[in-house]
């Protein structure tokens, strides 16, 4: 089978198309013939071997072939894989812990990883879900926490005109949480660049902020949510810019932002009544992929795809996400 390779950490350019051996599935996976992937900021810092890709690799990336997100078809199955068989159309996340792989033509799936594809999705619109809708999905959903400091609940829910403020908003993560904020009932404001405005308008925004002409912890209203896909500033400027009883949440960013929301977000919560820091992300939750399923088929959510790329031009596409003007996902297609 073909497969993207990656033996070492560093721009795109050291990805290679090669031909390699098709797995053989164990007794509780699925072999998948992979028809669609697409592309997450993990994928980059993987590449780069950034700091939280070196816990998993010191010196070279520990798997050899990057890509979480997938949609595709089974083509057998372990003996002790109860609820699916060949001929299933399926999508899933591979993500840590379990060792990606979707940039290939195949790839061996373990069965609880594995969700039935909705008939009325396409496969390049399932495999632009699972994490960027499920960390959007998961960040939005996690305000009923016992902790001040890290976000862990997932039980609360945003709440019917609570003011929702998304920085990245046109990014995989950014087009999601927009959407699904809109179908709680959420007045949504999208932060981005100036060449996405019009798009996350498109998708429900009813407020835009161009950041490179305003800033919105200068001067906005008081928000109650804050999610940032971006964050870079300090934990104080959004504090500013929140609403008493706001929640700030972090999706990624900056190391020194990250350090800041894991020290300083246990102290601001505790000292006032907002709450600041991160939701711990948690892959393939099913109760999470089941309600993306049903705002989908509600027409609530759909995926903006920006680009689509053959298997061949994966280093192409991460070059063009790594630019940072894609509108929504990058989707990798695969088999026909």
């Amino acid at each position: 089978m073909k497969a993207i390779i990656c033996t070492r950490y560093g721009p795109p350019d050291v990805l290679e198309l090669k031909e390699v051996e098709k797995p053989t599935p164990k007794e509780d996976e699925a072999l998948v013939r992979v028809h669609a992937a697409s592309l997450n900021a993990a994928d980059l810092e993987i590449l780069r071997g950034k700091w939280s890709a070196r816990f998993h690799g010191l010196s070279k990336p520990r798997h050899k072939i990057l890509g979480s997100d997938i949609a595709g078809r089974i083509e057998a199955v372990g003996r002790n894989v109860k609820q699916f068989r060949s001929g299933d159309e399926i999508w899933g996340d591979l993500s840590f812990p379990l060792g990606y792989g979707a940039f290939a033509e195949f790839v061996c799936v373990p069965e609880k990883a594995l969700r039935r594809k909705p008939a009325s999705m396409t496969f390049e619109e399932a495999a632009a879900e699972p994490s960027a809708g499920g960390v959007a999905l998961q960040n939005l959903r996690g305000l009923g926490s016992a902790s001040p400091s890290i976000l862990l609940s997932d039980k609360g829910e945003i709440q019917p005109g609570q003011k929702v403020l998304i920085n990245g908003a046109g990014g995989g993560v950014g087009t999601f949480a927009v959407q699904i904020a809109k179908s709680f009932g959420a007045e949504v404001t999208g932060v981005d660049g100036p060449s996405k405005l019009d798009m996350l308008r498109s998708i429900g925004a009813d407020h835009v902020i161009d950041y490179t002409q305003e800033d919105f912890t200068k001067n906005g209203p008081g928000y109650d949510l804050i999610l940032d896909v971006v964050a870079s500033r300090s934990i104080f400027d959004y504090k500013r810019a929140l609403s008493p009883n706001g929640v700030f949440v972090m999706v990624g960013g900056s190391l020194s932002a990250i350090l800041q929301a894991f020290s300083l977000g246990p102290l601001i919560s505790m000292a006032g009544s907002e709450k600041m820091g991160i939701v711990m992300w948690k892959p393939n939750n099913q109760e999470d992929l089941a309600i993306l399923e049903e705002l989908f088929e509600a027409g609530k959510v759909k995926p903006v795809i920006d680009r689509r790329y053959p298997l061949s031009e994966v280093p192409q596409a991460l070059r063009y996400l790594e630019e940072g003007h894609a509108q929504g996902k990058v989707v990798i297609t695969i088999a026909a």
